[in-house]
């Protein structure tokens, strides 16, 4: 800040909610104050932009808004005990386009045991779980509903509690969701930051499988109707759970790795060197990377699979999906593939994302039996089902 002081936003472990931190000035280090949502800040904040005045300019979001710009006094000399809300000065949404409050399901902090087989010492994995929620309707007595497991990407990344349309499309159609922050994830300390190191394609299907397994037992979700998707490194998580272990009944990866070999040999410069933290050193180490892709144990997998993908994506090459793909339709498995054309490594043609949800919702539908409002003419061709 212009006074010296040093900001910074953090966010303690398992809690979704943000903090600012004030430093002293001048090679102080003894923390001055420390502000939260109930000093008038955003939920969850960062990207932190002090002013001269005291201003205070950030990056915010809660789990019933989108993020957005928001403006803060509590810094400003004479501020009423930092008690006004911060001020959205834009928003990442169209205010014509907020959702009904009746239709958002707010999020739920979950930790549930895990398996443990790669000897991390850490045995407490942590995720979000948001009920299904629709005010028009209502899911019949003693009825579990079906549960979406949502991997994110990375793998060295995390999830978080902000507003999520992507849940929200889920959980407003009567699905639960659990988005789970498997080891390996950032926000929980270096052991468990730590934990994935050697282990990529064991302790996050491992964690994600428990999710889903913790929220059956709780008669949260229904143990039959138990599906799971991720998109790049989380759609390699995706496979691997349908393909080594039986959890699932249905499964999406978008522009997931299918062989981590041919990513290896193939992805960008900058990620060039990035498994041999995660798995070991390539080629060196290629009857492990083997061993933990999916494509080379579709023997295993006996469940409905959509993969979804960018022709242009440079991370994950086409050829992951086209190969998991054709070796899928071979084994008789139900299976679909979608390539949009001029989408690369995640989508962003508006278009292309409205299609993708619908594509995965649809071919859930068929694999539950329901019928999905709005797509009985979908257009998505289903092999083997």
């Amino acid at each position: 800040a212009a006074d010296g002081t040093v900001l910074a936003a953090i966010r303690e472990k398992g809690q979704p909610t943000s903090k600012l931190m004030v430093f002293g000035a001048e090679g102080e280090h003894a923390q001055e104050a420390e502000y939260t949502n109930a000093d008038g800040l955003p939920f969850s904040f960062g990207d932190l932009c002090p002013s001269k005045d005291g201003t205070l300019y950030l990056l915010g979001a809660s789990p019933e808004l989108p993020a957005g710009v928001y403006q803060w006094d509590g810094l400003k000399s004479g501020a009423k005990a930092a008690k006004e809300p911060a001020t959205m000065l834009a928003c990442s949404m169209k205010e014509d386009m907020f959702v009904d409050p009746q239709f958002i399901s707010t999020p739920q902090i979950v930790e549930f045991p895990t398996e443990d087989s790669a000897s991390t010492n850490v045995k407490t994995a942590h995720g979000y779980y948001y009920p299904p929620r629709n005010g028009k309707f209502a899911a019949p007595d003693g009825e579990a509903p079906p549960l979406l497991v949502k991997v994110h990407g990375g793998p060295t990344a995390c999830t978080g509690s902000s507003f999520n349309p992507g849940i929200q499309f889920w959980t407003s159609r009567g699905f639960a969701v659990v988005d789970v922050d498997y080891r390996g994830s950032t926000g929980y300390g270096r052991p468990y930051r730590s934990a994935l190191k050697g282990n990529w394609g064991v302790c996050d299907i491992e964690d994600v499988c428990a999710a889903a397994k913790y929220l059956s037992d709780k008669g949260l979700a229904d143990a039959k109707r138990l599906c799971i998707d991720g998109g790049s490194a989380g759609g390699f998580t995706t496979l691997g759970a349908l393909a080594f272990k039986d959890v699932f009944a249905a499964g999406c990866s978008l522009y997931g790795v299918a062989d981590c070999s041919a990513l290896a040999a193939d992805t960008h410069k900058f990620e060039s060197r990035y498994l041999d933290g995660l798995i070991g050193k390539y080629p060196e180490d290629k009857e492990l990377y083997d061993s933990r892709s999916a494509i080379y144990s579709t023997d295993t997998l006996s469940c409905p699979v959509l993969l979804l993908q960018g022709d242009e994506d440079k991370i994950v090459p086409p050829n992951q999906a086209e190969t998991m793909y054709e070796a899928l339709k071979a084994k008789g498995i139900p299976t679909a593939l979608k390539m949009y054309e001029g989408e690369q490594h995640g989508f962003r043609q508006a278009a292309n994302i409205e299609d993708a949800l619908n594509s995965e919702l649809y071919f859930f539908s068929k694999v539950f039996g329901f019928q999905a409002d709005g797509l009985s003419n979908f257009d998505l061709a289903i092999d083997n089902l």
